[in-house]
């Protein structure tokens, strides 16, 4: 069985994917094996103090020698580890990366905002697009939410924006950027007629689960805007005790809901779709591309 591994540091969360390799009928696909998610929050020291603090550093160093031995017990033949906003601005990232090759034996990529909104396309989503609307693709990190517009099922404009939740929830978030954005989603949606919304990112999978509609269907604006203040309504501690999120969920979903609230109004978009894709997802993908 060829197994391939994906590892994406986020701002929030560190993740591991393990999947197994398939090839039918001339194509290539996967099936996920083993899922690992770490939440290190190697945000909060990167936009506060533009450096990973000690712990960071350990905390990091450790979850990326236990994904080493996983991957081995796993006979994992290809991985690729990326590391995304956190670590891109991190002034320590580069020793960082160097300490993790020398104890773990991970090659570390940091990449660009560009660069990673092009691993969450290789998941191909707009293979399943309606080749009559345009969509616009949002996926919302810890530490930046990248923008991209398909029309035809093809992808005509992509932005990174250093906006992301982690950023928000420490006052990182800066008001220029915001304007920044809204700039850019009117110019490029203002020619297009019908535009819906495709939504990534860890939490937008979780208010997805949490609204209770079906896989396939998209959730409405209206009903995102609902969830958004009820959730509102509940403290911290109340979203971890009676809502039953993780702690590391409880405080990002807000800021989260904001920004795709927030391009959706820009954008006029009605409706989302949420495939159940991310980062890591893409990298599998990615692999497959470069590999098979």
């Amino acid at each position: 069985m060829l197994r391939y591994a994906a590892i994406d540091i986020g701002s929030n969360a560190v993740r591991l994917l393990i999947a197994d390799i398939s090839h039918h009928e001339n194509r290539n696909s996967f099936k996920k094996n083993t899922l690992v998610r770490v939440p290190l929050r190697l945000g909060d020291d990167a936009f506060l103090d533009q450096n990973l603090s000690d712990k960071k550093i350990d905390d990091l160093v450790k979850t990326m020698v236990a994904f080493r031995n996983l991957m081995d017990v796993y006979h994992v033949s290809a991985y690729l580890a990326c590391a995304t906003s956190a670590m891109r601005e991190a002034k320590n990232g580069k020793s960082v990366i160097e300490k993790v090759k020398k104890l773990a034996n991970i090659d570390i990529e940091i990449i660009e905002g560009q660069r990673e909104a092009s691993i969450i396309y290789s998941n191909h989503i707009e293979e399943n697009l309606d080749i009559k609307k345009s969509y616009l693709y949002i996926d919302v990190g810890g530490g930046s939410t990248e923008l991209s517009i398909f029309v035809n099922r093809q992808p005509v404009a992509s932005k990174s924006f250093n906006l992301g939740t982690i950023r928000i929830l420490d006052n990182q978030d800066k008001e220029e950027t915001w304007n920044e954005m809204k700039d850019w989603i009117k110019h490029h949606t203002k020619e297009l007629k019908q535009t819906v919304g495709i939504g990534t990112g860890g939490n937008i999978n979780k208010l997805f689960r949490m609204s209770g509609e079906k896989d396939d269907m998209p959730l409405s604006f209206l009903k995102l805007k609902n969830m958004y203040n009820e959730l509102n309504a509940y403290s911290l501690k109340e979203r971890i005790s009676v809502l039953k999120l993780n702690p590391d969920r409880a405080d990002v979903i807000i800021p989260a809901c904001e920004i795709y609230l927030t391009v959706m109004k820009w954008a006029g978009i009605k409706q989302i779709f949420v495939p159940k894709v991310g980062m890591v997802d893409g990298i599998i993908n990615l692999l497959i591309e470069e590999n098979l």
